[in-house]
Order: structure tokens, then C-alpha cells, then sequence
């Protein structure tokens, strides 16, 4: 999802940055977490706009994704965690962001690092218990599009999406052009961390404040899944978008605004 994006989304939506970058002391560092079948360039639309207003942006990158060519048999859940803790360093009031999939990477993030994280914001995201996986999860989302379209190649260890899919799965409501950019590009994705449970304490992940955005017409985590997992997690604070999956394409400024609020 490179420039491409960055330039129909904003020409669709009539974006124009105007923002003046502001200078607010109390700014805290907002950590970017793509999901499964995508990479960092997920969040081109709302990166300039978190910045626009003087926030400190992280966008992680996971192995395996974009230009990132480590072998899948290097790659696991545990990888990504130190990934996203090593991006993060020695920062504190962290506002740690997982879209999707990532929800299980910066869930295991906040168990090991809680001091240093001030919330955690799962954008249509997997929220975990103590030893789920997010195939376990995904067993209990019968609405979800994904497995009808989902092939496991086991030699390599890749889940793999059907390109006829990906619009319907990832960007229902996205322009045309940019569907087919998703289709034609996208790439399989690690298996191991998706079947990898999480390690998580009431101690630690538990005391870590945790905002949920719901998005409506999501058919990669249905919205009654969404809600069920809200239901059970001790979420202290609910936003929901007319969204597909992925709302940074669709609908970058309103999710930015959801996030710098967050940050404040």
C-alpha cells in the first residue's frame, strides 16, 4: 500500500493537509502495528496527520512484510514482539496501536513492558485472553470471510488469501483502483505467529488501559466478534467507524482523530 494509496485516498476523500503542527508538551509517542497480509505502508494515509499535529510516530514494520525478506521459518510471534519493544526503546506513555492481527503482538508487548505503555488501541483488532492464538480466535468468528477464501501451504509455513478475496475481505468500501492494487500485491503471510498462543497476567497486560475501535462492516473480524471480545476484556473506552477492515484507506482523517485524542 504505498504512495498510491496515500495519493487516490486523499484525491476519493477530498483530503487536503492543512493542519498546522502544533506544540503540545504532552504529546505522547504513538506506536503504528499493521495487521496479517499487509505491512507498515497500511498506515501512509494517517501518519502525516498524527505528525501534522505534533506526535511522535512509529510505524513497525514486522518481518516478513513489505520489502522485508526474512525467511518465513526466522519468523514468530515472539520476533514481532521484540520488534515492536525495540521501536519502542526506553519511551514511556507509549500509545501502543495493533490493527488486526496485531492485537496479539502488542497484547504480549504490554505483558512485558506495562510500565511504559499509557494504553493500548486495537483497531478492528484480535483481543486476546491468556493463552489464545489468534487462530483460536478466529475459530470462534463464523462471520468472518477469511476462511472461505484461506489456503495453508505447511511446507512453507504460509496462510495464503485469494486475490479475488482481498476486496471484499480487506476494503469493501475501498475505490476501485485501490482494491485492485490490495489484490494484485498482496503476499502471504507467517503462519507461525498466527497459531502462536499469547502469555498474558492480570498483573501486567491486565493493568494496561485498553481502547477498542470498532469497525461495522468489517468482514476480516466481524463486528459481533469485535463486540464480544470488547465484552470480555475489560475495555475502557469504545469508538466505532462505518468502516471495512481498514479504515486507514477509507477513512484516514476520522481514525486519526480518534488516535490524537487519544494521545492527549
Amino acid at each position: 500500500m504505498k504512495k498510491v494509496i496515500i495519493m487516490m485516498a486523499m484525491s476519493v476523500l477530498g483530503f487536503t493537509a492543512q493542519a498546522q503542527k502544533a506544540t503540545n508538551k504532552n504529546a505522547k509517542t504513538i506506536v503504528l502495528v499493521h495487521g496479517a497480509w499487509s505491512d507498515a505502508s497500511s498506515w501512509d494515509a494517517v501518519t502525516p496527520l498524527l505528525k501534522a499535529q505534533g506526535e511522535e510516530v512509529i510505524n513497525v514494520n514486522l518481518a516478513g512484510h513489505g520489502k522485508d525478506s526474512t525467511s518465513f521459518a526466522n519468523i514468530s510471534l515472539k520476533g514481532y514482539v521484540d520488534q515492536v519493544k525495540a521501536a519502542i526503546g526506553t519511551r514511556t506513555n507509549v500509545v501502543l496501536v495493533g490493527h488486526s492481527f496485531a492485537g496479539m503482538v502488542i497484547s504480549q508487548v504490554a505483558e512485558e513492558i506495562p510500565g511504559q505503555i499509557k494504553e493500548l488501541i486495537f483497531l478492528a483488532a484480535a483481543l486476546p485472553h491468556n493463552v489464545d492464538s489468534l487462530l483460536s480466535l478466529a475459530k470462534q468468528d463464523p462471520a468472518s470471510h477469511i476462511g472461505k477464501s484461506l489456503s495453508i501451504n505447511k511446507e512453507h509455513g504460509a496462510a495464503i488469501i485469494a486475490k479475488d478475496a482481498v476486496a471484499d475481505i480487506f476494503a469493501a468500501d475501498a475505490p476501485v483502483q485501490i482494491q485492485q492494487y490490495l489484490a494484485a500485491n498482496i503476499k502471504a503471510e507467517p503462519l507461525a505467529p498466527l497459531a502462536t498462543p499469547v502469555q498474558l497476567t492480570d498483573k501486567n497486560f491486565g493493568s494496561v488501559k485498553k481502547v477498542y475501535i470498532h469497525t461495522v462492516n468489517d468482514n476480516a473480524i466481524s463486528y459481533p466478534a469485535q463486540q464480544y471480545m470488547v465484552k470480555m476484556g475489560k475495555v475502557a473506552k469504545v469508538y466505532t467507524l462505518q468502516s471495512s477492515h481498514t479504515p486507514f484507506i477509507s477513512m484516514p482523517d476520522k481514525l486519526a482523530a480518534i488516535l490524537i485524542g487519544e494521545s492527549k
